[in-house]
């Protein structure tokens, strides 16, 4: 490989990593609904959502805001790395009329070990974010398993159902802004950052039982990643 193509493939080469998430990007917007004209509430038989829970609940808001600021971060220390060993591939192209072939070559394939550690690096990092996302997700859920709870024993639910797994249902049967405003009352936040992925004893999304537990044994499914 000339220091010439080795510069062209680096270039080429991405880096950023994304959020993978509930959180990371919104779905595009629906066209609006026609009116639909609902029979009677079914007698305890509710329904919740957990992904609208955590979209409309302060706790999730913050959460959202602060992934964002981690895969910026994230993008950054990446973005940085991969400019400098961009410059130094061009150096080196720029310079390989006045180097001999085997210096040429030697010099090529240290760019080219750097360029593959970084993107180990950004894989790494990937799996980071998403096991970040994943733990705070799940604290979320637990958080809010005693407001299901309290909603479905007021409401005298004999039945909860996923929101997701129903087509169209009476919103009077929807406890989920009773659980909002549950866990609205007792959090806001709470700190967390990057998980380290590379330090003894870490596991990666996978590697271990599922990090996520959402009420009612259902698991939200994240929108495609952007970076946030």
């Amino acid at each position: 490989m000339t220091a010439k193509t080795f510069a062209a493939g680096l270039c080429a080469a991405a880096v950023a990593v994304s959020g993978s998430s509930a959180f990371a990007q919104a779905p595009a917007a629906a066209p609006a609904a026609q009116p639909v004209t609902h029979g009677p509430p079914l007698t305890g038989v509710c329904i919740f959502s957990f992904e609208n829970a955590i979209a409309m609940s302060k706790v999730g808001q913050y959460v959202d805001g602060r992934m964002k600021q981690i895969v910026s971060q994230t993008n950054a220390e990446l973005t940085g790395e991969k400019t400098t060993i961009d410059t130094d591939a061009k150096a080196l192209d720029a310079r390989r009329a006045t180097l001999d072939q085997g210096t040429l070559e030697q010099q090529a394939a240290q760019l080219q070990v750097r360029a593959n550690a970084l993107q180990r690096k950004a894989q790494l990092r990937d799996r980071e974010i998403q096991a970040t996302e994943q733990k705070a997700v799940s604290r979320i859920s637990q958080e809010m398993e005693p407001y299901i709870r309290a909603a479905y024993q007021q409401k005298t639910c004999s039945i909860l159902l996923q929101r997701n797994s129903v087509i169209i249902g009476n919103p009077a049967m929807d406890i989920t802004q009773a659980v909002v405003t549950g866990i609205d009352g007792k959090m806001t936040q709470f700190a967390f950052d990057r998980e380290r992925l590379d330090q003894p004893g870490a596991t990666a999304p996978g590697g271990a039982p599922a990090i996520v537990q959402t009420p009612g044994g259902a698991t939200p499914r994240p929108a495609a990643p952007t970076k946030k």
